[in-house]
């Protein structure tokens, strides 16, 4: 299969990385700058599951290639109206675009903005950066995507993806019920920037404090009472494995957002907490602790300017 992955940074570049290691014809999709990094260093990974060094195939927004059977999406939502614009002449009419952003509200975007036919679900666990000089840095055990039909049926391409994307020294997995797994994460990304980021600390000296616990759990009732509110398919008891996996998290883990607003970068607060506190607001559900999570963040994007 031909795939294009958007971008080479900490999340497309580690994915896009480990295909192109097992040998998949991958293609990344880059700005110049990036570009000429990659062509003087190689894409550069260095993981506790292995280092490696590569030459991939690169191309400029606008260059030709021809349809791409898969595109692989991982940029920021805020970047993601310029991302569409850049694919666009890289989508067939078979062509499956794979996002592994978090939130939900892009999905309707891609389905809007090409055949809602193209898309399909996915998501990725991974703690990644990348470096000053362009290296992607990945640091925990988890590195595992998940990806599926939004209607869960094994389908022919789907399983023609799920043979491209075994095999690799990442889990890429494929799910019969992606939708449902796409709502567990963005409960869980919400949840775990939100607290983090309101108390600037890595998530163990908050789950460590008295009320942390507490905090934590009220959290995500509150983000799963919105859910509810609109049908999402979401399991009666997340909350509480949601609160287990932070309490098997290691102690100095923070959230990417915090580790964002630690450097001054944009975040993507009205994509997660902002969409469904506007959610909550139109439907009348009370979200105390939501509410001091997005206008802190709000704060925060203020003062960024």
């Amino acid at each position: 299969m031909r795939i294009l992955v958007v971008g080479a940074g900490a999340i497309g570049g580690y994915f896009g990385g480990r295909l192109h290691e097992k040998g998949e014809n991958v293609t990344f999709l880059v700005r110049e700058k990036r570009q000429k990094q990659l062509q003087d260093h190689g894409l550069q990974i260095e993981s506790i599951h292995g280092n490696v060094t590569l030459q991939p195939k690169t191309i400029q927004s606008g260059e030709e290639a021809g349809p791409f059977d898969v595109i692989i999406l991982s940029t920021k939502q805020y970047h993601l109206e310029g991302a569409l614009h850049s694919i666009e002449p890289y989508v067939g009419e078979d062509t499956m675009i794979l996002p592994l952003l978090n939130g939900y509200s892009h999905v309707d975007v891609l389905k809007s903005t090409f055949n809602s036919e193209n898309v399909i679900g996915g998501l990725c666990f991974i703690e990644s950066t990348l470096d000053a000089e362009g290296k992607i840095v990945q640091t925990s055990p988890n590195h595992r995507a998940l990806f599926g039909e939004f209607s869960g049926k094994r389908t022919e391409r789907i399983l023609k993806l799920a043979e491209a994307m075994s095999g690799t020294k990442t889990n890429i997995e494929l799910s019969d019920n992606i939708i449902r797994e796409m709502w567990h994460k963005y409960m869980f990304i919400t949840g775990f920037s939100g607290v983090t980021t309101l108390m600037r600390s890595p998530i163990g000296p908050i789950r460590e404090e008295k009320n942390g616990q507490k905090l934590i759990l009220n959290l995500f009732k509150e983000i799963g009472s919105v859910m509810r509110a609109i049908g999402a398919p979401i399991d009666d008891d997340i909350e509480e494995k949601h609160v287990k996996t932070t309490n098997q998290m290691t102690f100095e883990m923070k959230s990417s957002m915090q580790r964002d607003m630690e450097k001054g970068l944009d975040i993507e607060a009205d994509q997660l907490q902002g969409y469904l506190y506007k959610i909550a607001q139109e439907k009348g559900i009370e979200t105390p602790l939501l509410e001091v999570i997005y206008s802190n963040l709000k704060v925060y994007e203020g003062q960024r300017g």
